[in-house]
């Protein structure tokens, strides 16, 4: 059995971030979605967990980061080619992100990155792995 990744993200706003990320083109799974939150399915093995923040805090016992002062985490999806990046960033900003920082190229690795409307950092790469067998 594959293994299984669920990131959980405090959302300010459900509805605005399910908004958002059915805009990327992801699914929500409503087996695991209510009122407190959301499940996003970015693939069989990835989900994201969006949870407003009173549902959020029920499983820290830590405060809730500032997304405008504080980097929680960085949050990364592969990419099977420049366009693939491209357009998962493309339709990011049309659906209300911004883009921190021009695109990065460091050899046969190409990203970008978007900040969604509740500030969390995803980035986007692709990795050209023929450019490395040489």
């Amino acid at each position: 059995m594959s293994k299984q990744i669920f990131v959980n993200l405090p959302v300010a706003d459900l509805d605005r971030a399910k908004d958002f990320y059915t805009g990327l083109g992801y699914r929500i799974d409503p087996m695991f979605s209510d009122e407190n939150a959301a499940a996003i399915v970015i693939s069989d093995e990835i989900s994201v967990m969006l949870l407003v923040h009173d549902f959020f805090k029920q499983f820290t016992d830590q405060a809730v980061a500032d997304t405008a002062v504080h980097r929680e985490v960085i949050n990364a999806l592969s990419a099977d080619s420049r366009a693939e990046v491209d357009a998962l960033l493309d339709r990011a900003l049309a659906a209300g992100a911004t883009e921190p920082r021009p695109a990065q190229e460091e050899g046969p690795m190409y990203g970008r990155s978007f900040l969604d409307p509740d500030g969390h950092l995803w980035e986007v790469v692709h990795m050209d792995m023929s450019a490395l067998e040489g």
